[in-house]
């Protein structure tokens, strides 16, 4: 194992910290691991309608000292990777968890649909959302972590909520053309039946980026760092040997 390194966790839109949760434990054996509620979400500060991509990935530069292994999970991802091609010198690696890139049309309209759907009632929202990530199967094992997140999901504040699904929503397309800039070690990891974050996407970035890879978890959805915590600790510390 290389000495400790600092390892930045990025949640996703509507989510905080405590996403990572399950993830963290395994990481922390090795390295620092921090895990910070993005602007808008949790214990951050509120953003308004216009804030950036550069705006959420700003903080983090005072997460960490020298190169940062950054690990984003959906928005986070899109985050994470703003920050590695705005200050390369400062990002070791990219582990990045159920990533969205390069949409097609039909993909880019589903969630500008939903988007438009969480601005007229953002509680039937918040329950699509829980019935897409959590399979039958998962949801009838953990009954109490589907409500959990449901509840993470109620406690955003509405105008930041829209403003960051916003971001999410357009995210890639701003960073697709700049990908090829990427100089630090890739991965792109998703489950096999994640409709939104697709496997597809995943080895699209993996081929797009200089030094890319791409693992598709088998058998799981969107939430990977808490359906299966153990396959994306794994990812992360291969990448951060690498």
């Amino acid at each position: 194992m290389t000495a400790p390194a600092d390892v930045v966790l990025l949640h996703g839109v509507g989510l905080d910290h405590t996403m990572w949760d399950r993830v963290s434990p395994g990481l922390a054996e090795h390295h620092r691991v921090h895990a910070p509620d993005l602007l808008g979400h949790g214990s951050a500060p509120d953003v308004e309608s216009g804030v950036t991509l550069t705006d959420l990935a700003a903080p983090v530069e005072r997460l960490g000292e020298g190169p940062r292994h950054l690990v984003g999970f959906s928005l986070g991802a899109l985050v994470a990777t703003r920050f590695a091609l705005d200050h390369p010198g400062e990002v070791a690696s990219l582990t990045l968890v159920s990533a969205v890139a390069n949409r097609s049309e039909t993909e880019r309209a589903a969630v500008a649909a939903r988007l438009a759907a969480a601005r007229r009632d953002l509680p039937a929202t918040f329950d699509a959302a829980v019935d897409r990530w959590f399979s039958p199967a998962w949801r009838a094992g953990e009954p109490e972590l589907a409500q959990r997140i449901r509840a993470v999901l109620a406690a955003n504040r509405a105008q930041s909520y829209l403003a960051c699904y916003g971001i999410f929503a357009r995210g890639d397309e701003e960073l697709w053309p700049e990908l090829p800039r990427l100089a630090c070690p890739v991965l792109a990891v998703t489950g096999a039946d994640d409709p939104g974050s697709t496997p597809e996407m995943s080895r699209a970035l993996a081929e797009r980026v200089p030094s890319g890879r791409a693992r598709v978890v088998p058998g799981a959805r969107h939430l990977l760092p808490l359906e299966r915590p153990e396959a994306v600790a794994d990812a992360v510390l291969a990448n951060v040997l690498r």
